[in-house]
């Protein structure tokens, strides 16, 4: 069983990834947190976006269910020149993840975010680190098959990292402030 001292090191640690990501929006406006300053089509608030949604499937998945809604799809066996609706509408969506809507302002992609981090923290410490679940079929999981609880955190702590630096670089494009440095 995981103890106290593990869980409280490893929200730690993933909060402080989380404020980095966060901090990079900060003083912005709505249309700043939706430029794409670079040669990327990243922006601030769809960094934030993509960590809310991927961070919500992989707490679901490290709970004991998928990683995303729907059927699973077959990620290796797709015609590409004539890809199915599903995989369309999932294309579609990932898309949307990284891109700041008409809808969306910076307010309502941090105030999702903090959400989604206070019950990924609160469903954390119910669960049992060593806990381990089948991965779905993917290419890019390879030949890993499973996955513990730890792993999922550990894997969420380097997604959050690597985008904070993707979103230190974007705002600092945008009006030259270092969040991380």
């Amino acid at each position: 069983m995981t103890t106290a001292t593990e869980i409280d090191d490893l929200l730690s640690s993933f909060r402080r990834q989380r404020g980095f990501l966060r901090q990079t929006l900060d003083g912005l406006t709505d249309a700043q947190v939706a430029e794409r300053p670079t040669v990327s089509s990243l922006c601030l608030g769809g960094l934030v976006k993509h960590m809310t949604v991927g961070e919500t499937n992989w707490i679901r998945f490290a709970n004991g269910g998928p990683l995303t809604e729907g059927p699973p799809i077959d990620w290796a066996g797709i015609d590409w020149a004539n890809p199915p609706a599903e995989v369309l509408k999932v294309l579609a969506d990932r898309e949307n993840e990284f891109t700041m809507l008409p809808q969306d302002t910076r307010e309502s992609v941090l105030t999702a975010y903090a959400q989604t981090a206070d019950a990924t923290d609160r469903t954390l410490r119910e669960l049992d680190l060593d806990a381990s679940h089948e991965l779905p079929r993917a290419p890019w999981f390879g030949s890993e098959t499973h996955w513990t609880v730890r792993r999922v955190v550990l894997h969420l702590l380097n997604e959050t990292a690597q985008h904070s630096g993707h979103a230190d670089i974007l705002r600092e494009s945008i009006d030259g402030a270092k969040t991380m440095g």
